[in-house]
């Protein structure tokens, strides 16, 4: 098991990071760091926007884990990008509840209307849209998710229209 470990040996991350990775291991009882991996994740996604290879070898290492361990709850989990994404990232529900009430036409509706496959992101940066598993909302569907924080319900073509419009007059 690791103690304390320096910026240098998580891979170069910096020392603010290990300061935020210190305090959600500090939840844990030592013999339990570990269970640190998902906030760890959460924290390298929201300051550097996904989780790259590089980063599961620092969470890691930090953690005193396998990295192949790392690698299993990135991939596990939709909610961490496995590659860079758009300022805004489009989630459409398209499990069997939201797909019946429209679910995988909203995302078609979406990449269409942006010009985009699914999972894609747009030319300049802006959206990437792509499927998701249930977000638990099944009798407000269909359903997304706005960067990974604000669920929108009932999203017809219309209401999928003014979103797009609204996100993309919104400043930075």
């Amino acid at each position: 098991m690791m103690n304390d470990v320096t910026p240098q040996a998580a891979a170069g991350l910096p020392a603010a990071t290990l300061e935020r990775f210190a305090r959600e291991v500090a939840k844990y009882p030592a013999e339990q760091r570990q269970s640190a991996v998902m906030a760890c994740l959460a924290i390298v996604q929201q300051e550097q926007g996904w989780v790259s290879p590089q980063a599961e070898e620092a969470v890691a290492q930090y953690l005193g884990m396998p990295p192949i361990a790392v690698h299993e709850v990135t991939t596990f989990y939709n909610m961490y990008n496995q590659q860079p994404v758009g300022r805004y990232k489009l989630n459409v529900c398209t499990n069997l509840p939201c797909q019946l009430r429209g679910g995988d036409k909203a995302l078609a509706h979406l990449c269409s209307r942006l010009g985009v496959e699914s999972y894609g992101s747009t030319a300049d940066g802006t959206f990437t849209v792509q499927p998701s598993e249930c977000l638990g909302a099944c009798a407000d569907a269909p359903v997304m998710l706005v960067n990974d924080r604000q669920m929108l319900s009932f999203m017809s073509p219309e209401r999928l229209d003014e979103l797009v419009e609204l996100l993309q007059k919104s400043p930075g």
